[in-house]
């Protein structure tokens, strides 16, 4: 499964980033392929690129606020979580994702 993913905390610091970990060591253990934005302080990183959104399988919005940008989603099939719920259990957001395309 190929996956994208935004994550965003109210701080834009260290859950942000905690979160984006949590999603891509997950998604690899399972065997996807990932690519992970964040928003933070610093502004937009590792921005998905409009090629990212279209092979997209589906997109994890991990975000506790607004996101910049949120029009660039709209065709795309997705996910939103908390970021607290990226952090604790990563794995099994990937694993009901998992489930949900399969059936």
């Amino acid at each position: 499964m190929n996956i994208v993913a935004v994550t965003a905390c109210a701080t834009g610091v260290a859950h942000t980033f905690m979160a984006k970990r949590a999603i891509e060591d997950a998604a690899k253990k399972r065997g996807h392929d990932i690519k992970v934005e964040t928003q933070g302080a610093t502004g937009i990183e590792d921005a998905l690129t409009p090629e990212d959104l279209k092979a997209a399988d589906i997109l994890i919005l991990a975000t506790d606020i607004k996101l910049a940008k949120m029009e660039r989603f709209d065709q795309v099939k997705k996910v939103t979580i908390p970021v607290s719920t990226a952090i604790k259990n990563a794995n099994g957001v990937i694993k009901r994702i998992e489930e949900k395309l399969e059936s």
